[in-house]
């Protein structure tokens, strides 16, 4: 009985050396979770036994549990490297097309040959259809896909708005519409440009000429001109060369009361470039435009158009979202990183390469989005380190070297007391 019992214990110790053995192996692995021998004693007597005065009969490994505490992150430069501070694991998938996922806490992707971010396993990145403002559309794992970068910012888009915000100087002598010279800065009374975009994406040049309207007071004409060339204002008063001109109009006080035509738009204007032709609404009011005595001064100017871009980097949110920035200056939400977590950790089957999978004993994946609930938040540029306490592995594996060699004594202590019943006479 003795040799059985410290056999066991052998055994014992030898798995508690293996299992610490391996936590040191991996103690630079990322997002590593370390393991935990449990034992359990080996007891066992008969139904009319006495258990009172039973001796056990040795002890076995129970369970290798492994421990889900949060690792430290260690900081990197590298925007596709994340982290998750709390709890939660990222969902993966094995293939492009694949329905089964598993599960893992390190955070090291990369982008393949197609444009799908994978970790090193080439294993694919999840995450959950949002609308344009970054929220979910729908946060199951079923619905989640894996994360795919553009490589342009798709279709250019026609400037079809111009919005200005300016004072016109109410001290500036009058002009005549009609007498509007484009080479002569005399003829008008102030003039401003802005680059807008066609439909293919190409720029050109937007330019209004504001001149103190001798028609009438505290009113202004406004010329419109495409690369150098008037464009009529739909609607306005015929002006300079034929061309039709706007009119803005203000009160006593300087504040803009309105125009005609109301509101201020464009003729379409033939580029004969092969893009459609363009035509822009040229909006005054939403941005204060005043009439005072002070110089000509352009607080707002901008247009809703752009041209084509390419990717030229990434933003990931503390909560997941994922945004590409383009170098036309546009930005679009690709999606939310999808996160999963278990009832039962522990119970989760180890897969290797820091992936696990879903059992009976962990429980039916729970899907959730990063900081929602008992979700943790994203840290991108950052990689969880392994959890193992390296000092602590070191002192236990002094620990179970010293039960290893307790057990071996006890068999040999077993062994003489053999011999010396052997040895009776």
């Amino acid at each position: 009985m003795a040799f059985n019992t410290s056999l066991s214990g052998l055994n014992a110790a030898s798995s508690d050396l293996d299992i610490t053995a391996n936590n040191i192996a991996n103690a630079s692995t990322t997002g590593f979770k370390r393991s935990r021998g449990e034992f359990a004693d080996i007891f066992a007597v008969s139904s009319f036994g006495r258990s009172q005065t039973a001796v056990g009969s040795g002890v076995l490994l129970n369970k290798t549990a492994q421990q889900f505490e949060q690792g430290n992150l260690d900081f990197t430069q590298n925007s596709l490297d994340l982290a998750i501070s709390g709890r939660g694991l990222f969902a993966l998938s094995p293939s492009l097309n694949s329905d089964d996922l598993v599960y893992s806490r390190a955070g090291a992707f990369s982008v393949d040959k197609e444009g799908y971010v994978v970790n090193s396993s080439g294993q694919y990145l999840r995450t959950f259809p949002t609308n344009a403002n970054g929220t979910a559309t729908a946060a199951s794992l079923s619905n989640s896909h894996p994360l795919r970068l553009p490589t342009s910012a798709g279709t250019p888009q026609a400037t079809s708005q111009v919005s200005i915000g300016a004072n016109l100087p109410s001290d500036a002598a009058a002009l005549d519409p009609a007498s509007l010279d484009l080479l002569d800065a005399s003829t008008y009374t102030a003039s401003t440009s802005e680059t807008v975009y066609d439909s293919l994406g190409n720029s050109h040049i937007s330019t209004l000429y504001f001149l103190k309207d001798t028609n009438g007071i505290n009113q202004w004409a406004v010329y419109h001109s495409l690369d150098g060339t008037l464009a009529n204002i739909n609607g306005g008063t015929a002006g300079a060369g034929g061309i039709q001109y706007g009119t803005l109009n203000f009160d006593a006080t300087g504040i803009l009361t309105g125009s005609v035509p109301d509101p201020l738009i464009t003729d379409p204007l033939a580029l004969n470039n092969g893009a459609n032709d363009i035509a822009m609404r040229l909006d005054f009011a939403a941005n204060n435009t005043t009439q005072v005595a002070s110089p000509f001064n352009v607080a707002v100017l901008n247009q809703d158009g752009f041209t084509s871009g390419r990717l030229t980097g990434l933003d990931i949110s503390n909560t997941g979202i994922i945004q590409a920035n383009y170098s036309n200056g546009q930005n679009s939400t690709l999606g939310k990183i999808a996160l999963a977590q278990f009832p039962n950790e522990q119970g989760l089957r180890q897969l290797g390469n820091n992936a696990w999978a879903e059992t009976v004993s962990s429980g039916t994946a729970l899907a959730g989005e990063a900081g929602v609930g008992s979700f943790g938040l994203i840290q991108t540029g950052a990689l969880e380190s392994s959890n193992v306490d390296l000092t602590a592995e070191l002192v236990h594996l002094i620990t179970a070297q010293r039960n290893f060699q307790a057990n071996a004594k006890a068999i040999e202590t077993a062994s003489t007391v053999t011999d010396t019943i052997i040895n009776i006479r």
